[in-house]
């Protein structure tokens, strides 16, 4: 043992008559908190890994819960703002250039969302660090009746079920909705430098289905 420190103390001194100093080990950088919330989430559950829950409200809930996982990503809240301007990026930043939705979603008269934002993505060449512009032949914003952020998983469920607030869709058109429609299925082909929703919209879209045959349970 005092041989081992007298190496160590020998190897020390070394490097301080160099003129060096020892390295250090950087400290972890911490998540942002969007990344991290994100990183928590995992991977999206097949509706089948619910089927062993016995009490059918309680599987409900759960199946609704992994939903969420897509409902409440960045991918889908970025165009389900609450004061009508867009959100961009997995930290949901703010529109820039600035934009609104106007009154029908899709951009004040002059600056319509069409004006940057194609029927695809569009991918841009130049660097790595160069972003796709995204694009979508529906690309607009929800109506306000369905603004998400901010709201709880319990809130938004109620509001997707509301024919009042959701442009009058039952369980079964909010079902072809969520598993068909091809604006919902930009979420998972955001393009590039983005991170698509978890799992796919097959999957999703059985979730949904699941959760609806089982009664569409909200939480609190």
């Amino acid at each position: 043992m005092r041989a081992f420190f007298f190496i160590c103390l020998a190897t020390f001194a070394a490097i301080v008559l160099s003129g060096q100093k020892p390295a250090r080990a950087e400290p972890a950088r911490p998540l942002p908190a969007w990344e991290e919330a994100l990183a928590k989430q995992g991977a999206l559950k097949p509706a089948a890994n619910f089927s062993g829950i016995g009490d059918r409200n309680a599987r409900s809930l759960a199946l609704y819960a992994e939903a969420t996982k897509v409902i409440t990503h960045p991918r889908c809240m970025n165009c389900h703002p609450v004061d009508n301007i867009p959100r961009q990026g997995a930290a949901m930043k703010v529109h820039s250039p600035p934009m609104t939705g106007a009154l029908d979603g899709h951009g004040p008269a002059g600056q319509r969302c069409s004006t940057c934002h194609g029927v695809k993505n569009f991918e841009q060449t130049g660097g790595d660090n160069i972003q796709s512009i995204p694009g979508n032949p529906k690309w607009a914003l929800a109506p306000a009746s369905m603004a998400w952020q901010g709201k709880t998983p319990g809130e938004i469920c109620r509001q997707i079920k509301d024919t009042s607030r959701n442009g009058g869709k039952d369980l079964e058109a909010l079902y072809h909705h969520m598993a068909e429609d091809e604006l919902v299925g930009w979420g998972w082909n955001p393009g590039k430098g983005r991170a698509p929703a978890p799992g796919d919209q097959k999957q999703f879209g059985e979730l949904i289905r699941a959760w609806i045959d089982t009664g569409a349970a909200c939480p609190a």
